[in-house]
């Protein structure tokens, strides 16, 4: 196995949709978490030459105690574009400045395997023997990762860890360390590995708040097994949503580039012009075609302390299903359901959970929600990013309009129920 990663679905989401459901596309979301929520290569240029630092560096600055918080790497690591020569590849510079940082993670797991029920069969069995009773196979993963602390604190996606029995991580001098698994994330995809060590090279984070689609991206990962690899391209895009790019069971949104980022670059750095981390590559997305896709480094950062403080990260959901409405399907939820839409415009409630913070709040299915936190809506992912914002057990006024009134219903989010 390599880079394995498996999504499953909740009881909801693997319902077969109704035909409406298809014709409106990615505008369907199950709301359980009510949250904010790769892969064609490039070549690589090796002429390029240093491009014009034209902002400053937006660095971000975490100063806690180790596992308290992810800590900056020092800024003296931080390759500076001034400093390089303009006869050499800034891209070079990156891979010697942050590649010893950079660590190839190797999963392994135990998993059962099933005896075909007709060997279980006792009238089978009397004719042979030594059918197996049960069998156990191991299965590996390769993926990527890169240190944030000196001494040892490693960022990779879950799905590299999931289910893992042992983790080794090798840097790329060749040391190999013993891995453990401080806390993994399915929901964004995000897991701290800790590994005993001192004195280790670091990254430095930037700020990807900041970043702007046409920005140099390099991805340095471990793709198909091939250590130490780098792929050069620009930010395709940013703020790309779990529904735009076929992930809604994920709670975050995506950077996107055209840097080639396949599976065992997951967890592995996209930087910067200047070295800096500006996302954490995952290859998760199916049939990607050209593109590759990260997650923003504010939002790993923000789940990976979490995680190093409590070992879990707690999801705040409502408990709904939503679609944003238009003309359209308006008039397709009509004729195939038996809810009386009158709206063009806002986030339809199509059905809401048992026992969830929504329905103990008085949201019913047909309730379109036109405001959340204060903000007005229009798009459900706008609403998952309002409820993820929102601390669990705080009060979320919900503006909704409802047989033609408009009212203020306030739910009180919950942590997502976890099996």
């Amino acid at each position: 196995m390599t880079d394995r990663f498996d999504r499953s679905p909740d009881s909801v989401s693997s319902q077969r949709p109704a035909r409406w459901v298809h014709r409106t596309g990615q505008s369907l979301f199950l709301m359980l978490l009510g949250a904010g929520l790769a892969t064609a290569a490039t070549g690589a240029l090796d002429t390029v030459q240093s491009p014009p630092d034209s902002r400053p560096s937006t660095t971000t600055t975490a100063t806690v105690s180790a596992l308290a918080q992810v800590p900056e790497a020092p800024t003296e690591d931080v390759p500076s574009t001034s400093s390089i020569s303009t006869s050499s590849s800034f891209v070079a510079q990156i891979v010697q400045d942050v590649g010893p940082a950079v660590v190839r993670i190797d999963a392994t797991r135990t998993v059962a395997v099933q005896v075909p029920e007709v060997f279980q069969n006792p009238a089978f069995r009397q004719f042979f023997r030594n059918v197996p009773e049960g069998q156990e196979r191991t299965e590996q993963g390769l993926g990527s990762g890169f240190i944030v602390s000196e001494n040892g604190q490693i960022l990779t996606n879950a799905h590299v860890v999931e289910g893992a029995d042992t983790v080794q991580v090798t840097l790329r001098d060749g040391r190999t360390y013993e891995g453990q698994v401080v806390g993994a994330d399915p929901f964004t995809d995000v897991a701290v590995i800790k590994i005993e060590a001192d004195d280790l090279p670091t990254v430095a984070l930037s700020d990807s708040e900041q970043l702007l689609p046409g920005e140099w991206a390099v991805a340095i990962g471990n793709p198909l097994g091939l250590d130490n690899t780098v792929t050069v391209g620009i930010v395709s895009a940013t703020g790309r949503s779990s529904g735009q790019v076929g992930v809604s069971d994920k709670r975050v949104n995506f950077i996107q580039t055209d840097a080639a980022i396949n599976p065992g670059n997951s967890g592995g750095p996209l930087l910067n012009e200047r070295g800096e981390v500006i996302g954490m590559n995952t290859a998760i997305i199916q049939n990607a075609q050209g593109i590759g896709f990260a997650i923003p480094i504010n939002s790993v950062q923000r789940i990976a302390n979490q995680l190093i403080a409590t070992g879990k990260v707690d999801h705040p959901y409502l408990g709904i299903r939503m679609v944003a409405l238009d003309a359209q399907t308006r008039a397709s939820i009509n004729q195939e359901t038996n809810l009386n839409v009158q709206d063009d415009e806002g986030i339809l409630i199509v059905d809401v959970m048992p026992d969830s913070p929504a329905i103990k709040a008085g949201l019913r299915p047909g309730d379109v929600l036109i405001n959340v936190a204060g903000q007005p809506v229009t798009e459900a992912t706008e609403v998952q990013e309002r409820v993820e914002a929102t601390e669990i057990g705080e009060d979320l006024p919900l503006q909704i309009r409802r047989n033609g009134q408009i009212q203020t219903i306030t739910v009180q989010p919950e942590p997502l129920p976890v099996g």
